[in-house]
């Protein structure tokens, strides 16, 4: 049996942090064998919040050295920037003429950042769902690995598939796959080092709220002798009026690979003063292996080249193919060869 395919990206704003990998990138890495993987770098996404055009590029190619660099093997898993795959975008604005303008403004996430954005909030940041649909649905993907607040997109375009197969299908030969939501609940929302009720976020404007991938130890260890912790002494697992203590245990548990178990038993005793220096030299220990190979990668600018090059062209024979499957079925006439 052919496998399941899951299609996934992150977008090249800011350095990568602990909340991108244990979230998201280290369960792909885990899981890849299972599954037909493709992974992209969404840089059309970026562009949906004010952006800078001088750095685009080189964050870009930054993130596809650090999928190589957490253990991405191209054995599995094919990785492409989305922008060099011009299908994402026509597939969008196809999607775009069925979706409903309602779907889009009751989306969750366009009102928490449209509040931010104020009277300059543009189009693509209302119009996000429908290229993330696109992304998904342009490689009949059968999985997508989400967090719990990326579940409504892929709501609305499971929605979108049922909208589109109903108008313009048949109803024994659909025209688009539905997906379905891949979730893992531990270690799925990883919290902010300076505010335990909140996801860690690249766009949180202090950079002492996260830990990124690429930190020098010295940051790391500042970064967590700062973080924010609580007055009580001993630290336990899933008391909900003690987030940071929670989080910080959570963060040790997946960086030392140790059992929950072994975690809680080990550290119920514990002050913060003993604990912090443990999470440090295991944050430390389990990114030097990335970060080596990640310098590595990117100062192989050729390598990293040919990999995204064979990426594109595997990722458009199949987007191309979907984007044409669709254009027959809204009605459109085809170049001829």
């Amino acid at each position: 049996m052919a496998k399941q395919r899951v299609l996934s990206g992150v977008q090249p704003t800011g350095n990568l942090h602990l909340g991108n990998y244990l979230g998201a990138i280290r369960n792909w890495v885990e899981g890849q064998h299972q599954y037909d993987n493709f992974f992209c770098v969404v840089d059309l996404h970026a562009i949906t919040v004010p952006h800078n055009p001088a750095t685009l590029a080189a964050d870009t190619y930054a993130i596809a050295a650090l999928y190589l660099a957490c253990g991405i093997d191209l054995n599995y898993s094919t990785i492409f920037i989305q922008s060099h795959v011009p299908a994402h975008a026509e597939l969008t604005w196809l999607l775009n003429c069925i979706t409903p303008l309602n779907w889009l403004t009751d989306m969750i996430q366009f009102k928490e950042k449209a509040v931010k954005q104020g009277e300059n909030v543009g189009t693509g940041l209302l119009d996000y769902p429908v290229l993330m649909a696109s992304d998904i649905l342009l490689y009949d993907a059968d999985k997508v690995p989400v967090g719990e607040d990326q579940k409504q997109h892929i709501e609305l375009t499971r929605d979108l598939v049922n909208r589109l197969n109903h108008q313009f299908g048949k109803p024994d030969q659909p025209v688009l796959k539905s997906p379905e939501p891949l979730i893992r609940t531990e270690g799925a929302r990883v919290m902010s080092l300076t505010d335990g009720t909140r996801k860690m976020s690249k766009s949180d404007p202090s950079d002492m709220s996260r830990i990124n991938l690429l930190d020098s130890p010295e940051v790391i260890r500042n970064k967590i002798k700062r973080c924010k912790t609580d007055p009580v002494r001993g630290l336990v697992f899933g008391d909900p009026e003690r987030p940071e203590c929670n989080n910080l245990l959570t963060l040790y548990m997946l960086l030392s690979g140790k059992p929950r178990d072994e975690v809680a038993a080990e550290c119920q005793d514990m002050g913060w003063g003993q604990f912090k220096p443990l999470l440090t030299e295991a944050a430390i220990a389990h990114l030097k292996p990335i970060q080596d190979r990640y310098h590595e990668i990117i100062n192989e600018k050729g390598y990293l080249e040919s990999i995204l090059r064979q990426g594109k062209e595997k990722a458009a024979t199949i987007a191309n193919q979907t984007l044409q499957r669709v254009k027959i079925a809204y009605g459109f006439s085809l170049p001829t060869p």
